[in-house]
């Protein structure tokens, strides 16, 4: 009984650190475009609609735990991944400015920020994206097992 309490306590605390990492990036999200006063693009926007309803479902799934919060996290965070990395490819001008959707308004290769030469926006996004994403891969592992 001790090792079954043991992994439901592990199960939830993946999806707490899951939810911490989304609240985080949706309240830097709110501080670079409220606060500094960062308009965001177009790639900035689809990546907000798809990480703020993740600081919901987490947050409902912890509270029972669920363990369906995989199943309904997983699409967004990875959705929201892969525009990204589409949006650090811009960035990082990989793919040319021609291929973004940006073409009024913000252009999405606009560095607002440039920590170390390497943290952007986009790359803050990535970074949260992904971590969530293999939080979400380890409870569904654990899940299954």
């Amino acid at each position: 009984m001790r090792n079954n309490q043991q992994s439901s306590a592990t199960n939830w605390n993946l999806a707490f650190f899951a939810w911490l990492v989304a609240i985080i990036a949706t309240l830097g999200s709110l501080f670079f475009s409220e606060v500094m006063e960062f308009p965001p693009c177009t790639f900035c926007w689809y990546q907000r609609i798809l990480m703020y309803p993740l600081v919901f479902i987490f947050l409902v799934g912890l509270f029972p735990f669920d363990k369906n919060v995989v199943r309904y996290a997983f699409p967004l965070a990875f959705v929201g991944w892969l525009i990204a990395i589409y949006h650090n490819l811009l960035q990082y001008e990989i793919i040319p400015e021609s291929a973004a959707p940006c073409s009024q308004g913000v252009p999405c290769s606009a560095k607002y920020i440039s920590w170390f030469d390497i943290l952007t926006i986009p790359m803050l996004s990535l970074i949260a994206f992904s971590i969530i994403l293999i939080l979400l891969i380890i409870l569904k592992k654990r899940l299954s097992s």
